[in-house]
Order: structure tokens, then C-alpha cells, then sequence
């Protein structure tokens, strides 16, 4: 098969990704000042996934069920509940830097997991990629590492970043089901998992009072979560997982610079070596090996009529 133009619809949503990913960081500080951070999350979730149901109405898709519905749940529960809870828990006894560095193994996590199932062929260039990743991160996070390094606590991030690398292989492999429906389902139960850890841990479930709060959690539901999940999806179906999550992995290098420019935060020679280094490894994992790919048809889609499947771009099955 011959190469292609890259295609510059896949650089955007690329591009989008880390730029909202990283703003993300941000708004959930401003958020967890005045909520509790489980329900915070439960409550951006629930207002997602009731913004992706309208949305699917409005456009007149049937909601997912059967395999595909079961599916999507999985891909939820990972992604949404499972995951971020374990990265809330792990925060709560490890430092911020050195959970991002555990977390940053997640291209190389999603790389292993996408060759163990057949999904992807071993590649020298995106493990090399990977490792510059960790360094990157370490690098930029050298301020904030630190602190005991309790097992739980430790368990749990690694465990985080596995998770986040298999459900990214597990979404990839999801392409009969709509992207709406995948993040309607995955989302509401990811919810669902959020809501129980939070009254489990007795958290305040109250309202925030402050402007700037509700500014950024409409941030996070617009774009940080709307936005976001469906540009994610997007890629996802133009790029192998191990491609797609490096997107992801470029996100704290925008968090660092946006910490400088709106929290004061320091802009250290760590900072700027590790940022660089990111992303140089973002270039090299994902970027460079970028490729328009024909159209292919999408398998036939059992939650769907045939005519509203949405005209996707699929990978051959070991491209990039």
C-alpha cells in the first residue's frame, strides 16, 4: 500500500487533544478548590453524558445495546471509573510528579497490551519514543517528585496507567459501535462507579458558590469532556491506540506552561528541557508516522441502520 498526505483533519483533532487535555489540568485544580474532587468529577461526567444523549437525539441515533452497548460500558468503566479513581487515590499518598511519570508509561503500556492482542506489530521506533516520553516527564516533573513511595499508592498509579492503555486498545477495537453511543454508555458508567466511590468516602456533595468555579467546570463538560472524548474517539479511528495515547502523553507540557502564564508557577530549566523532550517524543511516536490512509468500510454496525453509520477513516491492521 502506497503512503499518503498526512491527513490534516487528524493532525487538528491531534492537536486538540493535547491542547484541551492540558488545559484540563487546570480546571480540575480550580474545581477540587471548591468541590469535592470524586463528586466534581461525577458531577462533569453526569452533565457530559446527559450533553452526548441530546446530541445523539438530535441527530436521530438509536442508543447502542446488545454486545455493543456491553462494549461501550466496558470502555467506560475503564476509562472514566476504574481509572480515575485509581490516579485520585494514588495522588492522595504519592507527589504529582511522580505519579505523571508512572502515568507517562501509558504509550508504552498501550503499545505491549495492542501486541499482545494482535492488534498492532512490535515497533522499535514507538518504544524508543515511549522511553524518551518517561524521561520527558520526569524531567519536567523533577520539582514535584518525591515523598514515600507507598506500595498501595504506587500500585495503584501503575495500575492506572495499565488500565488507560487498555481501554484505549479495547475503544480501537470498538469501531461498529458510534462514537456518541461509546462515550453516551462509557461515560454515564464511569459515572456511575465515580458517584459510588464518592459517597462511599463521604464527600460534601455541594454545589460551587464562585464564578471561577463554575467557569471551569463548564470547561471541563464542554470541552474538557464533550469535545475532548469525541476528537479522541476521532483519532483513535485514524491511528493505532500506541499512536493515539501519545497525544495524551504531550498534555502536561501545556499544563506546565499554562501553570507559568495563569498560577505564577516557575518556569525552571527542568521545565523547558523536559517539555522539549516531550515533545520531541510526541514527534517521533505519533507524528512522523502519521499517514492518510483510502477509506475502508466500517464493519457492519448492529446499533446502527447502515445508512448513519458515520463515514470513518480506518487503519489497515498494522499500520503506523
Amino acid at each position: 500500500m502506497m503512503d499518503q498526505k498526512p491527513d490534516n483533519t487528524t493532525y487538528a483533532a491531534f492537536a486538540g487533544i493535547v491542547l484541551i487535555g492540558g488545559t484540563n489540568f487546570i480546571a480540575v485544580s480550580l474545581s477540587n478548590q471548591e468541590m469535592s474532587p470524586l463528586f466534581g468529577a461525577t458531577l462533569r461526567f453526569a452533565l457530559a453524558a446527559l450533553l452526548f444523549f441530546l446530541i445523539a437525539r438530535a441527530r436521530g441515533i438509536p442508543l447502542a445495546h446488545g454486545r455493543a452497548a456491553a462494549g461501550a460500558a466496558l470502555y467506560g468503566l475503564l476509562t472514566f471509573g476504574v481509572g480515575v479513581g485509581l490516579l485520585y487515590y494514588a495522588l492522595v499518598g504519592l507527589a504529582a510528579g511522580t505519579v505523571a511519570v508512572i502515568v507517562s508509561a501509558v504509550p508504552l503500556f498501550t503499545l505491549v497490551i495492542a501486541v499482545l492482542l494482535r492488534q498492532e506489530q512490535l515497533s522499535l521506533r514507538r518504544v524508543v519514543a515511549g522511553i524518551l516520553v518517561v524521561a520527558g516527564i520526569a524531567i519536567l516533573s523533577a520539582g514535584t517528585l518525591g515523598g514515600g513511595l507507598s506500595r498501595s499508592y504506587l500500585i495503584a498509579a501503575i495500575l492506572a496507567a495499565l488500565v488507560s492503555a487498555l481501554s484505549s486498545v479495547i475503544a480501537k477495537s470498538l469501531t461498529h459501535v458510534h462514537p456518541l453511543n461509546l462515550n453516551i454508555i462509557g461515560i454515564t458508567t464511569g459515572m456511575v462507579f465515580l458517584a459510588g466511590g464518592s459517597l462511599l468516602a463521604g464527600e460534601s456533595w455541594a454545589l460551587p458558590h464562585e464564578r471561577e468555579t463554575w467557569l471551569a467546570l463548564l470547561w471541563l463538560v464542554l470541552l474538557g469532556s464533550v469535545a475532548l472524548f469525541q476528537m479522541f474517539l476521532f483519532v483513535l479511528r485514524r491511528l493505532t491506540a500506541s499512536a493515539s495515547v501519545y497525544a495524551v502523553a504531550g498534555t502536561p507540557v501545556i499544563a506546565a506552561g499554562l501553570g507559568a502564564v495563569l498560577l505564577d508557577q516557575p518556569v525552571t530549566m527542568s521545565v523547558l528541557a523536559g517539555g522539549l523532550l516531550v515533545i520531541f517524543a510526541v514527534y517521533v511516536g505519533a507524528i512522523s508516522g502519521m499517514r492518510g490512509t483510502p477509506k475502508i468500510p466500517l464493519p457492519e454496525c448492529p446499533d446502527l441502520p447502515a445508512e448513519m453509520i458515520p463515514d470513518e477513516l480506518t487503519d489497515p491492521p498494522h499500520s503506523l
